[in-house]
């Protein structure tokens, strides 16, 4: 698009049209998604609770984001006396910002990147965590000791979960031997057999480890300690009303959508269906097979974000000693092992077995770990259940 811009225009204004369309597109498509991923959590929550969901506002309550949208935005934009106004009206810009930027180097297929970077999975990891700078100074620059509560249990958060899930991240790259994204998703073409989360026992549990601890530093339940509404009224964004108060809430759809694209392009095989057997991109030509690429790379990532949406609404929020020390007693060691692992299996193991009882091994693990997790937030939802009906029954 640059070469054919700059035919026209001098070749530094043919970049900076080139980027500000492409910046268009990925805001565009960041704010579409939030605008579904919302409509699609207050879903999975009513139909968790026994509830019917939005249903009035436009088809199946389609619109009901969009009037909340419309809401915020006419709503009055206030700030506490005590608080430091600039960086009060800046902290939600620098928490998206980080957020947005992320995608700069996520393919959604292949010929389908942004930004190519031949270091992608740590440049993304890398520009996620910053989005902790707007968050802290969200909970600082208020003036209120709720706000503040929440800005330092999310730095502490943040700093100790990003530990494992980074050690996570090495694991499928010691299979893959690449840290750009693009080569992830093209080695894991053709059937799903060929998906790193299928390779070995110890990228099945990486990629569970890793789902948990992304889960986390998106300030998901049961990881929201840093909203925590039960404790800090509504933690780092107590003060926020109106638009300000929205962006906070787009930050956080966005990164949970780019470390799902993240655990697709390392585990889950890119933008390959696992099930095609020829390549979309040679039988429909490269508009056809981009479109159907992408489509299938945005509807796994969407799979896991439901799936977040799932824990928030079955799981208790954790106390913060309880999510300090999961992070350190449990995720570590469990990731510095996990990493320690994939690297004698791929010198001495990966040689000696054939690839069917490799496939499978590492299948049956992965499916053994997705039991096991789900079966534990599966009985932590039923028992209080079944204590109250023995309430009620009595009374």
């Amino acid at each position: 698009m640059t070469d054919w811009l700059a035919t026209y225009m001098p070749h530094w204004a043919a970049v900076l049209v080139a980027a500000g369309v492409a910046a268009g597109v990925l805001v565009s498509f960041v704010g579409l998604a939030a605008f579904l991923y919302i409509w699609g959590e207050r879903k999975v929550s009513g139909r968790i609770q026994d509830r019917l969901g939005p249903t009035r506002v436009g088809p199946l309550g389609l619109l009901q984001s969009l009037a909340d949208g419309i809401k915020l935005i006419t709503k009055e934009d206030t700030a506490p006396d005590g608080a430091d106004k600039f960086l009060f009206r800046i902290a939600p810009y620098l928490a998206f910002v980080a957020s947005f930027a992320a995608f700069v180097a996520i393919p959604f297929g292949a010929g389908l990147v942004p930004q190519p970077v031949s270091t992608g999975v740590f440049f993304v990891l890398a520009v996620l965590s910053t989005e902790v700078f707007g968050v802290m100074l969200a909970g600082y620059a208020s003036g209120s000791k709720w706000s503040l509560f929440g800005g330092v249990r999310e730095a502490a958060q943040v700093v100790s979960y990003e530990v494992p899930r980074s050690l996570c991240v090495l694991v499928p790259v010691c299979v893959l031997g690449t840290l750009d994204l693009t080569k992830m998703g093209q080695q894991q073409g053709g059937g799903f057999w060929n998906w790193i989360a299928f390779h070995d026992p110890f990228n099945s549990a990486a990629f569970v480890l890793f789902f948990v601890t992304a889960t986390a530093g998106c300030k998901r339940a049961p990881f929201d300690l840093a909203e925590a509404e039960s404790e800090l009224v509504a933690g780092f964004h107590t003060e926020y009303s109106g638009f300000r108060w929205s962006v906070f809430f787009l930050a956080e759809y966005a990164s949970m959508f780019a470390v799902s694209g993240l655990a697709v392009l390392m585990f889950l095989g890119g933008w390959h269906t696992g099930f095609l057997p020829f390549e979309p991109t040679e039988q429909f030509g490269f508009w056809g097979g981009s479109a159907l690429n992408a489509a299938v790379f945005v509807g796994k990532c969407t799979l896991l974000v439901v799936v977040m949406m799932w824990l928030r609404w079955s799981l208790p929020r954790l106390r913060i000693d309880q999510v300090m020390m999961t992070c350190l007693k449990y995720f570590l060691p469990i990731s510095c092992g996990l990493l320690v692992g994939v690297g004698l299996w791929q010198l001495y193991l990966h040689p000696l077995i054939g690839a069917y009882t490799k496939y499978v091994l590492g299948f049956s693990t992965l499916l053994f770990g997705l039991v096991v997790f789900a079966s534990l937030f599966t009985a932590k939802g039923v028992a209080p259940r079944r204590e109250l009906e023995g309430v009620w029954a009595k009374g």
